[in-house]
């Protein structure tokens, strides 16, 4: 199940949701408004290779916007800061923003019970188009999760991502065995 605005703020008043900053305004029926921060990243090889650490280039978005150009991954990451104690958190693409042709995530739109963090963003566009900081990007959405949770991601010894931050993170992919 999904919960409704009025679940979502019961969540928020149990401390079982935790987003900053917060606005009522950015709370919709089933979901909660997020937005676009100031930093993005992009890798600096073309060639990305799943069992090496690729390096990313931070940068700002400056105030008259950044266009985005096809055939190149962004990171972008959310303005917000959020922590999900008792459900699991999917963040999804507004549809004004896939109907300017971004994607806001290649596949990974689901959180984990403990994520307390920024969300990075894995940034595509069909066309170019020029983005701002503060935009809106995405709705996070909460679902009920069926029975208890052994480990929360913010306990777990291997989490990857759970160094807070204001900046996207590139893949950790390289950290695993295979």
């Amino acid at each position: 199940m999904i919960l409704s605005d009025k679940r979502i703020l019961e969540e928020i008043e149990k401390g079982h949701i935790v987003i900053e900053p917060y606005d009522r305004k950015c709370l919709g029926t089933n979901s909660y408004d997020v937005h676009l921060g100031k930093h993005l990243a992009t890798y600096r090889s073309r060639v990305l290779d799943a069992k090496k650490h690729n390096e990313i280039d931070h940068f700002e978005i400056p105030e008259e916007g950044f266009v985005l150009e096809p055939n190149t991954l962004y990171l972008g990451v959310t303005l917000e800061y959020t922590e999900t104690h008792q459900h699991v958190p999917f963040l999804e693409g507004k549809s004004s923003t896939g109907r300017l042709g971004i994607d806001i995530h290649a596949t990974a739109g689901k959180g984990d019970v403990g994520f307390c963090n920024t969300w990075t963003l894995e940034i595509s566009c069909a066309q170019p188009v020029r983005i701002y900081a503060g935009m809106p990007i995405g709705q996070l959405i909460y679902f009920v999760v069926e029975g208890e949770v052994e480990t929360l991601y913010n306990t777990k010894g291997n989490a990857k991502y759970n160094t807070k931050t204001t900046k996207p993170v590139e893949s950790m992919m390289w950290k695993n065995s295979f």
